[in-house]
């Protein structure tokens, strides 16, 4: 079972920076783009930042400028550095990425899967 697994949320002051962690673990032949996207109370979950395996990155622009997307290809895991962190920033953070174990599930060789989220709080 392929899980993506979080962390490094917490609370913070406004200026300030946290660096969101996630590895994809679980039986799986290989990782394609894997992205953070945030919930805020109330509003839809919308795409934060994007990265392709070969390292393309595509980012929300309201963060643009201010978080950091990388990947580690070898590891399966990506991060996003946050900085200069602002109230409106406050989300649950999830974890996204397009997994293939080289069997078909549902029809599909590629499923998408989601982590369970971690919190950022920035307070004002």
């Amino acid at each position: 079972q392929v899980q993506l697994v979080e962390s490094g949320g917490g609370l913070v002051q406004a200026g300030g920076s946290l660096k969101l962690s996630c590895v994809a673990s679980g039986r799986r032949i290989g990782v394609d783009a894997m992205a953070w996207y945030r919930q805020a109370p109330g509003k839809q979950r919308d795409l934060v930042a994007q990265i392709t395996r070969g390292g393309n990155t595509n980012y929300a622009g309201s963060v643009k400028g201010r978080f950091t997307i990388s990947r580690d290809n070898a590891k399966d895991t990506i991060t996003l550095q946050m900085n200069n962190l602002k109230p409106e920033d406050t989300a649950i953070y999830y974890c996204n990425a397009d997994v293939t174990t080289g069997t078909y599930i549902d029809g599909r060789l590629w499923t998408n899967y989601w982590g369970q989220g971690t919190q950022v709080t920035v307070s004002s």
